[in-house]
């Protein structure tokens, strides 16, 4: 199979969208496949890679949005007509579209090419996060616009497919994430960075007058790990501030560093981590806390539970279908989350840790890429089928029947909904 893959981001940027895009990647390398990425070029500081598994990758500038400093918008060119004209997929995918993916759902369609759009990124709860209410109800409409020219969406979790169809999104489906968990395990966690964070903590705590009295290694150790940015709500975890047993940790990096070290003076702040610093700073938590509300997904959970450490994360979006509240850690309201969010903490540490951590190590077993990628391949198919029916309807002369005529939409559901994967509306197969 020939398959284009147009990616809102892509390396060296490193994302919940990138790591997807890189798994399928090798999935087709592996299983001899051809692929082609279009993505967004580096930014000015950042170091440019022109192939992956010996695809080529095709670059596009790359722009900021106005006041979302997170969010890099690849610059669509005629080019992208042109790239997936010369390549000549038989699918065409989309990570998680917006600019230059609504791009190259366009050309995929003047192509009579199928188009897979896999939806990844709340861009409307950015515009919200951000205050840019005027824009929300504009995102949806151009969402909708580029999602309905593609043969299918796939959406991550139960929550989002709700959502894509109350915005009139059609043909939604789910396909969740896997998760790597040879490279995730609890038996990556460390004593020896435990014990740099606590004595690193303590000394911020005397430096800004509020030593713990409780002993140094009796302390409990509480992360985050993710981007630091506006729309990740990291502020939150100040709940935890004044918390004498407790260590916050913040693994990651991003434009409001410098703010979360203000509001988070005890924190320890380790930047990014990459290789094998990520999955033994997962495994050397307690307790992983999700802040941010608009997580299509939520990948960072997954990567915890694989660790063997429970999670706790706003009652919204993906991070709904992935944990257990009480059995893999806990959800909460997100209007309450600051003031719940000790006490779900206390929960995990005085009453279930340990049993918690086995749950959480058994709820990702099974979840592996190369599972995913089999039902991938299976929806690519689904739509290139699709379009033949299509095809076919368009040239065969139709002879139209009172009860022909009367067959109602739904029939076609019905139809899909033997294909590969779960389709959304129903009951969607959750992660």
């Amino acid at each position: 199979m020939r398959v284009a893959i147009v990616a809102e981001s892509f390396l060296p940027n490193v994302n919940g969208v990138v790591n997807s895009v890189l798994r399928v990647l090798e999935y087709l390398r592996r299983n001899g496949h051809e692929a082609v990425v279009i993505a967004p070029g580096a930014r000015d500081h950042q170091e440019e890679i022109f192939e992956y598994e010996g695809f080529r990758i095709m670059r596009v500038p790359t722009i900021e949005m106005p006041g979302i400093n997170s969010l890099p918008i690849g610059v669509p060119l005629p080019g992208v007509l042109k790239e997936l004209s010369r390549f000549r997929p038989d699918v065409v995918h989309l990570a998680s579209p917006f600019v230059l993916g609504a791009a190259g759902a366009f050309a995929a369609k003047a192509l009579n090419v199928p188009c897979v759009a896999v939806f990844q990124t709340d861009v409307a709860g950015f515009a919200k996060n951000y205050k840019l209410k005027a824009l929300i109800n504009a995102t949806w409409q151009w969402t909708r616009a580029f999602h309905n020219q593609c043969a299918l969406t796939l959406a991550p979790s139960s929550l989002t497919i709700g959502e894509l169809e109350a915005h009139g999104i059609r043909n939604v489906y789910h396909w969740g994430r896997g998760v790597d968990t040879d490279r995730f395990h609890p038996c990556k966690r460390s004593e020896a960075v435990r014990e740099s964070w606590l004595r690193e903590g303590d000394q911020l705590r005397r430096a800004v007058g509020k030593p713990s009295s409780v002993p140094l290694m009796e302390r409990r150790i509480v992360g985050f790990v993710g981007r630091l940015a506006a729309e990740k709500s990291v502020a939150r975890l100040r709940a935890l501030n004044d918390r004498e047993d407790v260590q916050l940790v913040v693994v990651g990096d991003g434009p409001d560093e410098g703010l979360l070290r203000q509001e988070l003076p005890t924190a320890v702040f380790t930047g990014g981590m990459y290789g094998d610093d990520l999955p033994q700073a997962y495994a050397s938590l307690d307790v992983f806390v999700h802040t941010g509300q608009f997580e299509t997904f939520c990948q960072a959970i997954q990567e915890a539970h694989a660790s063997g450490v429970p999670a706790i994360a706003p009652a919204a979006g993906g991070p709904v279908d992935l944990i257990a509240p009480g059995v893999n850690g806990y959800l909460l309201e997100v209007d309450s989350f600051e003031r719940d969010l000790p006490g779900a903490v206390d929960a995990i540490l005085e009453t279930g840790l340990a049993t918690m951590r086995a749950h959480a190590l058994m709820t990702v077993q099974g979840k592996t890429w190369d599972g995913l990628c089999e039902q991938l391949m299976g929806y690519y198919a689904q739509a290139m089928g699709l379009r033949v029916a299509a095809q076919n309807q368009r040239f065969t002369p139709l002879v139209r029947t009172q009860n022909a005529a009367a067959t109602p939409r739904r029939s076609q559901d019905r139809q899909l909904s033997g294909r590969p994967g779960q389709r959304g509306g129903g009951s969607p197969h959750v992660a």
